[in-house]
């Protein structure tokens, strides 16, 4: 039996975004019990020059949601990066996830040999649908929620490999 695209994409995203709402509601509650600022989780980086919790979540979100706009040509909506709290960020997730459940397997049919093109300022890659998805979108997705375990993590939010990992749902 082969994979089909929205196999290897749609209910990976949401697998993961349902992880990443996970490791925020854990992020609250360790900055209630505490004392903590949420801001201050919302806004910890791991170096200067990265994004802040609030962009790890983004990004995510961004790339789940493009990747399958990408592959599907469902357009997906559009949200103003505004997001501060922790209600906001999950706001976010779930709205993707929402986008992400109303795209049926049969628009991403034909979909690995789709031509994508990206642009990103001087940075123009094109792929064939499932190189796209395989070498870009997949890990684009779980640097930024890795990032965010990591943001977590090193803040002392107790979470570990199997916050990350996720529920076990075998098939």
């Amino acid at each position: 039996m082969s994979l089909s695209m929205y196999q290897v994409s749609v209910p990976l995203f949401i697998r993961g975004l349902t992880v990443l709402a996970s490791l925020l509601e854990k992020g609250a509650a360790y900055a209630a019990a505490n004392g903590i600022d949420p801001a201050e989780l919302i806004n910890a980086r791991l170096a200067p020059d990265m994004y802040p919790l609030s962009g790890q979540v983004q990004r995510a979100s961004d790339a789940s949601k493009f990747a399958v706009q990408r592959l599907s040509q469902v357009e997906s909506p559009k949200f103003p990066d505004d997001e501060a709290t922790f209600e906001q960020l999950q706001k976010r997730i779930a709205d993707t996830i929402a986008y992400l459940q109303s795209v049926s397997a049969d628009t991403l049919d034909g979909a690995a040999t789709r031509k994508v093109t990206l642009s990103f300022g001087e940075f123009k890659p094109e792929f064939q649908g499932d190189a796209y998805l395989l070498t870009f979108a997949l890990p684009n997705f779980y640097f930024h929620v890795t990032t965010a375990y990591d943001i977590l993590r090193h803040a002392g939010v107790p979470i570990g490999k199997l916050d990350f990992l996720g529920p076990y749902h075998p098939a």
